[in-house]
């Protein structure tokens, strides 16, 4: 396995324990733990996925994630504070792709590492012959391309909003739970009801799409449910 994972984190024991059950797992670490050096490593390698301390002494792992963001597109998990809720909605925003709160067990945080690897690596592999393209009131989706168009404007969406949008066009008109969405994404068991990464996710492809929860023309929420789109 030669992917190569960035690992930021100013707390010692923790950055030291991610990086030996990553090499564990026979991935490639690059460790720091301050901004800077983390920085330059981002300048000057090819990289598959960070793992990054919202908290450091120098520069936030948000601004790291930003700079990530200007030029790459591989998965970025953000590592935050318990309460820390606003700093999780930001990392998002701000191109994160998954986030894990202190204290949390290793074995978690290699489960996520796998999913987000597997997923980028399908979401960038080369497409097959023909097309496999999802048509629904204006928006076009083309699973071998990764490409998607709302009323002929290019959406441009993280691998993680296109995944959520193609399932629910390709189950429209049936209801899928959050839970769901959270499995078929991440293919692990750590999810828990008080996880809303799908809820933030759902929000950042509704402003994309020009969407609203209110009225929605798209993405409807089912109270309790899930979410769905109309046939």
């Amino acid at each position: 396995m030669d992917d190569k994972i960035l690992v930021v984190d100013d707390e010692h024991e923790i950055a030291d324990l991610v990086e030996l059950y990553l090499q564990n797992e026979n991935y490639t670490v690059f460790k720091f733990y301050n901004a800077r050096e983390a920085v330059a490593c981002i300048e000057n390698m090819e990289l598959d996925l960070a793992i990054l301390d919202i908290m450091l002494p120098d520069v936030n792992g948000l601004t790291i994630c930003q700079k990530i963001r200007e030029k790459h597109s591989y998965p970025v998990i953000m590592l935050t504070a318990k309460e820390a809720e606003t700093d999780k909605i930001t990392g998002l925003t701000l191109g994160a792709d998954d986030y894990i709160t202190k204290p949390f067990r290793p074995l978690e945080l290699v489960a996520r590492v796998k999913a987000q690897l597997r997923r980028y690596k399908k979401y960038n592999s080369a497409p097959t012959a023909g097309e496999n393209v999802i048509i629904h009131a204006g928006l076009v989706i083309n699973i071998n391309t990764h490409e998607c168009s709302l009323n002929e404007k290019p959406l441009s969406l993280t691998p993680t909003e296109f995944e959520i949008l193609r399932i629910l066009c390709e189950r429209k008109g049936n209801v899928v739970s959050s839970e769901q969405l959270f499995h078929e994404l991440w293919k692990d068991e750590y999810y828990n009801k008080n996880n809303n990464t799908i809820t933030i996710h759902i929000r950042h492809l509704r402003e994309k799409m020009g969407d609203t929860a209110d009225n929605p023309k798209y993405i409807k929420t089912v109270w309790g449910v899930g979410y769905k789109i109309e046939r």
